[in-house]
């Protein structure tokens, strides 16, 4: 094998490993999440609720669509628009069944054979802040 063919084949390996790390470490959860200013809405304790308290709330909906660009978009896309790294939102249920899921998901995350997919957001963001989250993604909603 020629030197500049054993660089190059040297370089592939490199940028490749470093893009394979990029991606695991990406797809793990390896992320600090961003404080949201939840200035306006009504506080909801400690106890999460089971459906969203602010859904069709104009405040809520603006503070959440923030928030997603802050923390949700990495992932899930801008808009919710998934580029496959993990599930597009706009499809998810609207109402009562999709709150269940978005809160089992943003409270404990998602972990697959001990890998993470998804940190847990509850604590790091609170319920104001995820709630408000929930009713952004509302108003991208798709069949």
């Amino acid at each position: 094998m020629n030197v500049r063919l054993l660089r190059l084949t040297a370089a592939g390996l490199l940028f490749g490993g470093i893009a394979a790390a990029s991606a695991v470490a990406f797809a793990h959860g390896d992320v600090t999440p961003q404080a949201v200013d939840t200035t306006g809405l009504d506080k909801l304790g400690e106890a999460w609720r089971d459906a969203n308290p602010y859904r069709g709330n104009p405040r809520a909906i603006e503070i959440g669509a923030s928030a997603f660009n802050q923390n949700c978009a990495r992932c899930h896309g801008l808009g919710a628009v998934s580029g496959g790294i993990a599930p597009d939102l706009r499809y998810l249920e609207p109402g009562d069944v999709g709150d269940e899921w978005f809160k089992e998901r943003v409270t404990n995350g998602s972990i697959r054979n001990g890998v993470t997919y998804m940190p847990k957001f509850g604590e790091a963001l609170g319920q104001e802040a995820l709630w408000a989250i929930r009713s952004w993604l509302e108003t991208v909603h798709q069949e």
